[in-house]
Formats: C-alpha cells, sequence, structure tokens
C-alpha cells in the first residue's frame, strides 16, 4: 500500500489549523491538493472577487511548489463558484492567464451556495514529476 504524505506551502494558512486539514496529500506520483480560496495568512476572505481568485490561484501554486509540481502537472482541476454567471468573467481572465496555451487541463466548475465566507475554491490533482 503507498503511504499517503502530507504536504504544507512554506508559509502555511490558518485555515488549515482552524479546520485540521492538509493543504495536499502525496499518494505515489499523484498529488491531491485541497480547495484552496482566496484567504489571506490569516484565513480572512481577500473581499475583491478578482483579487480573491488570484490569490487562490497563488495559495494552490504555494502549495504545488511545496510538492515539486507546477501548473503544467496539473490533470484535473475542479472549481466551485457562489455566483458563476457573474463570476465568469473574471475567473476566465486569471485562468487565461496562468494556463496561456493548449494543452489545457480537464476543468469541472461547479456553482455553490455556500463556501464558508468565500465566493472561489480550486481544488486539483496533478501528477508529481519524477527527479530523473
Amino acid at each position: 500500500m503507498t503511504e499517503r504524505q502530507a504536504i504544507f506551502p512554506a508559509n502555511r494558512h490558518a485555515l488549515y489549523e482552524a479546520h485540521g486539514y492538509s493543504a495536499a496529500i502525496r499518494s505515489g506520483d499523484l498529488l491531491f491538493v485541497s480547495g484552496q480560496v482566496g484567504s489571506r495568512a490569516d484565513g480572512s476572505p481577500e473581499p475583491d472577487f478578482e483579487q480573491q481568485v488570484k490569490l487562490a490561484f497563488d495559495n494552490l501554486k504555494a502549495t504545488l511548489n511545496a510538492a515539486g509540481c507546477t501548473f503544467d502537472d496539473l490533470v484535473d482541476v475542479t472549481t466551485f463558484h457562489t455566483d458563476p454567471e457573474n463570476q465568469f468573467g473574471a475567473v476566465m481572465a486569471v485562468k487565461q492567464s496562468i494556463f496561456e496555451r493548449p494543452p489545457y487541463p480537464n476543468w469541472t466548475a461547479v456553482g455553490v451556495n455556500w463556501l464558508a465566507g468565500f465566493d472561489f475554491e480550486i481544488k486539483v490533482i496533478a501528477r508529481i514529476p519524477s527527479k530523473s
């Protein structure tokens, strides 16, 4: 059986401790990243929506980096939105600045009515590159 290894970014945000979860779990060559939100270091939400999305991606990048991954290693992306119709433009602007060219990861967007004070969340699965 493959061992699970908890992964945390260098500057862990307060939500991990407050809610008792790992930023990501490594299992073999796969990395399962918990939903990342646009939280500040103290765990509070960034009030500006587009900045909240950018911060969520920054938090995701830090977690990926802690496992030796980049956005290029993403296999599966799921995002959660509290108001998808009105938020789509801002999310796409940030997404296009990060994923500038194919191949793009697969992506599922889900509308939800509650994200604990946040308006956007992103969770991913990545393949950890081999060190050869």
